[in-house]
């Protein structure tokens, strides 16, 4: 998929992005009561918003597939050997644990809203501390797609500029194992591959977007990556920032 090229999904992106108003943004989730970072100055056209899908986000940031699927393994292991007693603790301790997962997951997508703007993307993301973070489009230097089926995917943004923003910070919308140069992820998000395709456009601007539209893989970057990578696009990205410039920035509410 080639997001630097017109697609038929542009009407059907115009379709799901049409009405949105600065006031609808503080209806729906983490509001940012006015704060430059998280709220689209009155000349911005808002684009896109959307948040995680809870069961996606549960499977694939909080492994709570993977965690059930441990802990079932460990109770028949358990029963195997004959220790029923243990195997029924087990079995009530994995329950526990994915519900826990869940609601972690619940908890993080409700505390979460990505609004794509004309200018920028915003992130207001954080379960315990509300933190807005600003993303300039200017500063998108690529952009890494994956699709998770049934529509939704994850989008991670590889982002120029000096002042960078933690994994800490970010998690869990964050690409895994990018520490020394973290990279803001939307994730688990529906008609991911119309967002990737607005984002590609509204990109345009500064410049074609470079692309790495090979599937983000949730290991280390020293590994070995799958399939073809397609080529840097032709057009001038932006350069990186000065201290002195507006470029990346979060904020505690």
């Amino acid at each position: 998929m080639d997001l630097n090229q017109p697609s038929g999904a542009a009407a059907t992106v115009t379709s799901l992005t049409a009405g949105i108003d600065h006031a609808e943004l503080e209806n729906d989730g983490p509001k940012a009561f006015g704060d430059r970072i998280g709220t689209p100055a009155p000349n911005e056209k808002v684009l896109w918003k959307g948040r995680p899908s809870l069961g996606l986000l549960a499977r694939t940031a909080f492994h709570a597939h993977t965690a059930g699927a441990y802990m079932a393994a460990l109770a028949v292991i358990a029963l195997m050997t004959g220790n029923t007693v243990a195997a029924m603790v087990v079995s009530g301790l994995g329950v526990v644990l994915v519900a826990l997962l869940y609601v972690l997951a619940w908890a993080s997508a409700r505390s979460t809203l990505y609004i794509l703007t004309d200018a920028r993307l915003i992130m207001r993301i954080g379960v315990a501390i509300e933190t807005r973070i600003n993303i300039p489009l200017k500063q998108v230097k690529a952009a890494h797609f994956r699709q998770r089926g049934k529509g939704y995917g994850d989008i991670a943004f590889e982002v120029n500029g000096e002042r960078l923003l933690s994994t800490l910070l970010l998690w869990p919308h964050v690409r895994p194992y990018h520490y020394a140069m973290p990279q803001p992820m939307l994730r688990a998000v529906p008609e991911a591959a119309h967002v990737a395709q607005m984002i590609a456009e509204a990109r345009a601007q500064y410049g074609a977007i470079e692309r790495n539209l090979t599937e983000i893989k949730e290991a280390a970057p020293a590994s070995v990556q799958h399939g073809a990578q397609a080529p840097a696009a032709a057009g001038r990205l932006a350069p990186v920032l000065h201290r002195s410039e507006q470029g990346l920035e979060g904020a505690p509410a």
